[in-house]
């Protein structure tokens, strides 16, 4: 690892945050594993956590110190950090960042001069909460690159399970289509394509009283996902696509789908999102429930 503060000055460098928790180490091995096979350095990011929480009932109790202490955890942290990316992937390249806030703000910050934002599912301690609690909703709907949350208890090595991608037609899914035939191609796996009719729940189109006949609607939803994933096919002739239509349940569809895949891909906002919403509901239901890491891609033009 490069000395402590030196933070990369360009794209080709996977972030990751870490808290010390299991679910951060396994994120880490995640985002070591990716910058490796992509070829890009790895930057590990820690926010210090000043809270004196427990302390200040010591004796000869000293804030100072308990900065110094701190400082030293998280230090501890992104060394421990780093020995588990290399041992994923021995020849990576490393830096490490400290900063006083583990705030959304400064994760989108960073987004800014990453290719990806890796997080893990779930965080152990007050700074885990902070990183990975609420958080990814608010970084995933504004960071500008993708954003993945790294689900499910499997190793960081691509395996031969499908890549799955949401798609919707919304200018958010396009930009999760794009992302998602890289994903295939570089994993070399199959993609598989799941486009929803309805955002409502399995069951309640059948259980409302107005009539409704699939049927009318099937040529159009079929060409919408024709449309959807036109052109890839030529830019990614080694991708095999599987193409899944239902009629609702976008959520339970794709959490389904998610015990099969290596990695779930959605955009932001659906087609029905509201633009002040950072993340649609799919998505942040995604990042709490999938099976497997799902990763959140924001349209370009937002």
């Amino acid at each position: 690892m490069k000395p402590l503060g030196e933070a990369p000055r360009d794209h080709n460098h996977v972030t990751v945050g870490v808290d010390g928790s299991p679910a951060s180490e396994r994120a880490v091995r995640w985002a070591a594993s990716t910058a490796s096979g992509r070829k890009l350095s790895l930057h590990l990011v820690h926010a210090v956590d000043f809270a004196p929480t427990g302390w200040t009932n010591l004796p000869f109790f000293r804030p100072s110190q308990v900065f110094e202490w701190s400082e030293a955890e998280a230090e501890t942290i992104l060394r421990d950090a780093a020995e588990t990316a290399t041992s994923v992937a021995a020849d990576l390249e490393i830096t490490a960042e400290l900063a006083l806030t583990g705030s959304a703000k400064w994760l989108v910050e960073l987004s800014r001069m990453s290719r990806m934002l890796v997080l893990g599912a779930t965080g152990g301690t007050k700074l885990g909460e902070a990183f990975l609690g609420s958080t990814p909703v608010s970084v995933a709907g504004h960071a500008e690159c993708p954003v993945v949350v790294v689900r499910g208890p499997e190793g960081a090595v691509p395996d031969e399970r499908p890549v799955v991608v949401g798609v919707d037609g919304s200018s958010a899914s396009r930009s999760a289509v794009g992302a998602a035939f890289e994903e295939a191609s570089w994993r070399g796996v199959d993609l598989v394509a799941v486009h929803v009719w309805s955002d409502l729940r399995i069951g309640e189109i059948e259980e409302s009283p107005l009539e409704f006949d699939p049927r009318a609607f099937e040529e159009y939803e079929h060409s919408l996902l024709a449309e959807s994933l036109a052109g890839y096919g030529e830019r990614y002739p080694d991708v095999t696509v599987h193409r899944e239509i239902y009629l609702d349940g976008p959520r339970a569809r794709l959490r389904g789908w998610s015990e099969k895949a290596q990695l779930v891909v959605v955009g932001t906002r659906g087609r029905g999102g509201f633009k002040g919403l950072v993340l649609g509901s799919t998505g942040n239901a995604l990042m709490r429930e999938a099976h497997c890491p799902v990763m959140v891609v924001r349209p370009e033009s937002s």
